[in-house]
């Protein structure tokens, strides 16, 4: 996200309409991951380009500033990859730093063929500083089915909380839905914006079907539409969820989706990460009033 989102004003609080759970003062609105009714904050952490800065200091201690918000935020899902270069060891060295922060839902991935697996899901752990992730996701189906092998395993030994999979870009539905319906996992991980809405068709009643947790990745387009949306007056209608700005708005209409259990924007600017946690407070929109607002951006 980008410079031309707007500063949120503190104070965001309603009460966050169903389905959540703990979403009284000073709790982070959370949804039940459909496996187990465990609760997971609404709103996560990714940290795909955002937290790949090599070594640089500054940038670093962005992230970590952007962590620390996370965590005085109620916490949730931090999702990595090895695909994201240097982002697992700025997030664990930030963890490490934070000295272990309570809050924290590890997520991360496995990204090679399977027989490196176990030698990839290792190192990862190693970067993080964690000695058990709370979920692993076959990354973009990579050699899915025995990944996931790997991964139900690790669940079976008790290595691994849960285990999921990811496409993203709006990528492989059909075989994602095929994974769907045919070996379920706890979570799958995939596209779904206010414009990138293709997963309404299938995969998100297939998830509330099955009982899959959904994680939303891309929320804001990499911050184009964000970008697009800036300077544009916000809708007098908006007051009705309780938005007042559009990083909200877009969040809203995505976290109102009865099959979404998390959305992970990554953010470097402490500013938009609590921008970002506050779009689960207050009231959620309607069916109707999801329409009303996806028909309001594609016309803009």
């Amino acid at each position: 996200m980008r410079a031309t989102r707007r500063t949120i004003l503190a104070g965001a609080g309603a009460v966050l309409a169903a389905p959540v759970l703990g979403a009284g003062s000073g709790t982070a609105p959370a949804r039940a991951i459909p496996a187990t009714g465990e609760p997971l904050p609404a709103v996560g952490l990714g940290s795909w380009i955002t937290f790949n800065v090599g070594g640089d200091p500054r940038l670093r201690a962005e992230c970590r500033a952007v962590m620390a918000a996370f965590f005085d935020g109620g916490g949730g899902m931090i999702d990595s990859s090895p695909m994201y270069g240097s982002s697992q060891d700025v997030i664990g060295a930030a963890l490490a730093t934070l000295d272990r922060p309570a809050g924290l839902f590890s997520a991360d991935k496995v990204w090679t063929r399977a027989a490196d697996g176990p030698a990839q899901i290792a190192e990862t752990a190693r970067r993080w500083g964690v000695g058990r992730f709370d979920l692993l996701q076959v990354h973009n189906l990579l050699d899915w089915e025995a990944n996931l092998d790997t991964l139900e395993g690790m669940k079976a030994s008790g290595a691994l909380r849960y285990a999921g999979v990811t496409t993203s870009h709006g990528r492989r539905h059909g075989e994602l839905e095929e994974i769907m319906r045919r070996r379920p996992p706890d979570f799958v991980q995939l596209t779904y914006n206010i414009v990138d809405r293709e997963a309404e068709r299938r995969l998100l009643p297939l998830a509330l079907e099955r009982g899959i947790a959904v994680i939303c990745n891309r929320p804001f387009r990499r911050g184009r539409l964000p970008d697009r949306l800036a300077g544009r007056p916000m809708p007098g209608w908006a007051a009705e969820i309780g938005v007042s700005t559009w990083p909200q708005f877009l969040l809203k209409f995505i976290l109102s989706h009865p099959a979404v259990t998390t959305a992970i924007p990554a953010t470097r600017r402490v500013d938009h990460l609590v921008e970002n946690k506050s779009a689960a407070f207050g009231p959620m929109p309607d069916a109707a009033l999801r329409r009303r607002m996806a028909a309001h951006v594609r016309d803009l």
